[in-house]
């Protein structure tokens, strides 16, 4: 499901995060600078050899092009904690059919239409959301194989896979990251079978359909959560998500605090007529949930990043399909650099203190996709430290920290530098911002 970021993973926020840089530590800031400005360049690159990644329309850089092409992802790469966590939860479905390698190159239709996602919702601008022309994008959740799979033979599955989004960088945050989705579809005259309905309204049967349905959503998820975080205190939450109803949150006291774990409910009818079932007949639950959330708790690894290291170190830890305690193997101190300027013009044009549309020209998320690709995941955060209104001119002044860090040595200033005037330049040439 297309949920908010996971209190479970800002669990681990404030621990030191560290930065996964897969350069070898001989590799020289000349040379680093090299194949930064190569990953920032379009070259000729076509997703899934069909729609090239220079087109207009694409606003999907080289760095996520790189990540959709890798031959194994790491939800099915064996011994990654991803794929430990995956198997773990399938094994408490056996029933279900498994769905583990669609293709993330899916329609708007499928990933927003289909799921009653309103034409002016947030998540379907450029800044939120992986375009790769007007009509295709990067999925932002499993649910956009939804659709596809409700229109099969299969009345249970599950579906996991990786996801886009356009996002802040943080220890919790990364443009990729991976979800799984489950479905299950019941037979209404089988849940009231052995149900007295004779002198039940259609309207309370139907109700009673619903709270029967909603019951066994919530035994099975309690009892798949108990079996990765044992026998914790849990509560389910209200929540809204456009494509169920009623929906809820799932939350456990882990570690002294609510985590949220999951979000699920029961599916709309409008979802499943669509996809050509018979609403008078069928009803479905529906939940997801976010591995790396899971994982990062489950395993204490306090940074994302390092769900994409190569080094032995970090995988050796994982084996066997079992949930260890990740230990940490090397810390190197941050290096910070500010960088201030003024918004343009057309974002201020309602005035300071006000928060600008997602149609102005710039948006924080196009600074976080623009430092990332310059800095790979040597970049760690980026911060806005100070906002500034002008009193006169009525022009808004931003400051960001952006926090640099390697887990394979120390950086210097000289290197860092140099990447940072690259960030500088191109915020002026590409995000028509003035410097300060």
């Amino acid at each position: 499901r297309q949920l908010n970021t996971s209190t479970a993973s800002k669990l681990y926020c404030a621990a030191i995060p560290h930065s996964l840089s897969n350069r070898s530590t001989s590799t020289s800031a000349n040379n680093q600078l090299d194949q930064t400005k190569i990953s920032t360049t379009k070259r000729n690159i076509l997703i899934n050899n069909e729609y090239p990644l220079s087109s207009p329309e694409c606003n999907i850089p080289v760095t996520i092009a790189d990540k959709l092409h890798r031959p194994t992802k790491l939800h099915n790469q064996p011994n990654h904690p991803l794929q430990i966590i995956k198997t773990h939860i399938e094994s408490q479905f056996p029933s279900f059919s498994k769905f583990d390698t669609l293709d993330p190159v899916v329609s708007t239709l499928d990933n927003f239409d289909s799921l009653l996602i309103l034409p002016d919702h947030v998540s379907r601008s450029k800044s939120d959301t992986y375009y790769v022309n007007e009509d295709t994008v990067l999925r932002t959740h499993t649910s956009a194989h939804q659709k596809s799979l409700l229109c099969t033979d299969t009345n249970a599955f599950l579906c996991s896979g990786d996801v886009y989004r356009r996002d802040e960088i943080d220890s919790c945050h990364y443009p990729v990251f991976h979800q799984m989705e489950g479905v299950k579809i019941f037979k209404k005259f089988d849940l009231l079978a052995n149900v007295e309905t004779e002198a039940l309204e259609e309207k309370e049967k139907e109700d009673l359909v619903v709270q029967m349905v909603e019951q066994d959503l919530k035994r099975k998820l309690e009892g798949m959560v108990k079996t990765l975080f044992g026998d914790v205190e849990m509560r389910w939450v209200d929540a809204y998500f456009p494509f169920t109803n009623p929906s809820y949150e799932l939350e456990i006291y882990y570690n002294d605090m609510w985590l949220e774990v999951l979000g699920c409910g029961v599916m709309q009818p409008q979802i499943l007529s669509a996809s050509g079932r018979d609403t008078a007949d069928e009803i479905a639950w529906a939940f997801g949930l976010g591995l790396e959330r899971l994982a990062m708790v489950l395993f204490k690894i306090p940074d994302i990043r390092l769900f994409w290291s190569d080094d032995a170190r970090f995988h050796s830890q994982f084996r066997g399909g079992k949930i260890v305690t990740f230990v940490p193997y090397s810390k190197y101190p941050p290096c910070f650099k500010d960088v201030s300027f003024w918004l343009p013009s057309n974002n201020d044009s309602s005035g300071c203190g006000e928060s600008s549309d997602n149609n102005s020209p710039f948006h924080v998320n196009d600074l976080n996709e623009l430092v990332r690709n310059v800095a790979g995941d040597l970049v760690e955060q980026v911060q806005l430290i100070d906002e500034f209104c002008h009193p006169k001119t009525k022009r808004t002044s931003h400051c960001y920290r952006v926090t640099y860090r390697s887990m394979d040595r120390s950086l210097t200033n000289d290197e860092i530098d140099a990447l940072q005037k690259i960030v500088r330049d191109l915020l002026v040439s590409d995000l028509g911002v003035d410097l300060r």
